[in-house]
């Protein structure tokens, strides 16, 4: 329905260019990830992608594009996308790193900076040098902070009305973030394990999921009240759940433990 192209500001955003994103993915045409926002990795993608259909490369994806892509992308459109398996590889390469060097941000929206000071407190004393918190009401500051300090983790601490535990993770049609994903399963298996029993994980499209560039959770733990009662508890679940993400940071051992997905 309309031409897509990158533009500085505002960017494009929109599912058409995030299923671009997949297509081009599949086909093998790094176009970063599929967060539905066109960027330089996209345009650069696309237009490589036009130079060898025999396009003009233009990095312009119009009806002639979108043409070349159907015929050749529509029997791969379901394979892993290069942005899974360039994230997995990236996650890898930090496992060989010392765990004391890893840097991570706590984030909070306001008002819960005491529980992420506790939290950023035991992570610390578990051995880990470099975590920060930043507050801050706006979720794209949050993504853009992180971005710039292009941190290994980001750990986003959420009160909500709704009493359930959920460690939100990005995940859209035709991408999961493999780290964010081994994060948030550790986190709410370590969380079951001290008694959050409706703790869950599970993908979204949050915006400071979307826009951050390395493995993110969300982490909505129920009422203000109960966060500020079970700081500690919390903090030793994270840090426990965190520490076994650096160790393994694509690690699939939370599927085991009955984690709802």
């Amino acid at each position: 329905d309309r031409l897509l192209y990158h533009k500085q500001s505002p960017m494009l955003r929109g599912d058409d260019v995030a299923d671009l994103q997949r297509r081009l993915g599949s086909l093998g045409f790094d176009a970063g990830r599929v967060d539905g926002i066109f960027g330089p990795e996209t345009a650069a993608a696309l237009s490589t992608f036009q130079r060898n259909a025999g396009l003009p490369s233009d990095a312009i994806f119009g009806p002639d594009t979108h043409a070349a892509l159907g015929r050749l992308g529509a029997a791969r459109s379901e394979h892993e996308s290069v942005a899974t398996v360039r994230e997995r590889e990236r996650l890898r390469s930090h496992a060989r790193s010392e765990i004391a060097d890893r840097h991570l941000v706590i984030g909070e929206f306001g008002g819960l900076g005491a529980v992420a000071d506790t939290v950023r407190r035991h992570l610390v004393a578990s051995g880990l040098h470099n975590v920060d918190v930043v507050s801050h009401p706006d979720e794209s500051h949050l993504a853009r902070v992180c971005n710039q300090l292009d941190v290994d983790g980001f750990l986003n601490l959420v009160a909500a009305d709704d009493p359930r535990c959920t460690a939100s993770y990005f995940s859209t049609p035709g991408f999961a973030s493999p780290g964010g994903k081994a994060l948030a399963d550790l986190l709410a298996a370590s969380l079951i394990a001290r008694g959050f029993r409706d703790a869950a994980s599970i993908g979204q499209r949050l915006p400071v999921l979307r826009e951050t560039r390395m493995p993110a959770v969300v982490l909505r733990i129920g009422e203000p009240i109960r966060l500020l009662r079970s700081a500690p508890e919390l903090a030793e679940a994270i840090t426990s759940a965190v520490r076994a993400w650096l160790e393994d940071p694509a690690s699939q051992d939370a599927l085991d433990l009955g984690v709802e997905k």
